[in-house]
């Protein structure tokens, strides 16, 4: 399983404007500025328990679009996918297993 903070922001990016402006905000410090949930709350004007309820309620939204839609589950299968036709065709690129490769791929879509 991906780590949280790389799974957290690989989430944000599929489905960040799904969010409020607020838990955008508040992500975004947290998780890309590296901010203290302190720092976020004395620039947000908020308690740090607001903050902290904020982040909760926002990385549980970004879980349940990804089990409900599986964005980024279906992002990493055609990178797993690609880096595995990458490796084939450095071997044979005229195999039929890189054709059913790509196809696979396609498929996802």
């Amino acid at each position: 399983m991906l780590e949280k903070t790389t799974r957290v922001n690989l989430l944000y990016d599929f489905y960040s404007p799904l969010l409020t402006k607020k838990q955008q905000q508040i992500l975004e410090f947290y998780f890309h500025e590296d901010w203290s949930m302190g720092e976020i709350a004395d620039h947000l004007g908020i308690s740090r328990q607001a903050v902290f309820e904020g982040l909760k309620r926002a990385q549980g939204a970004l879980e349940e679009w990804e089990e409900a839609l599986r964005l980024l589950q279906r992002h990493l299968k055609r990178r797993e996918i690609a880096d595995r036709i990458i490796s084939e065709m450095q071997n044979s690129p005229q195999s039929e297993r890189v054709k059913s490769m790509v196809q696979e791929l396609l498929d996802l879509d």
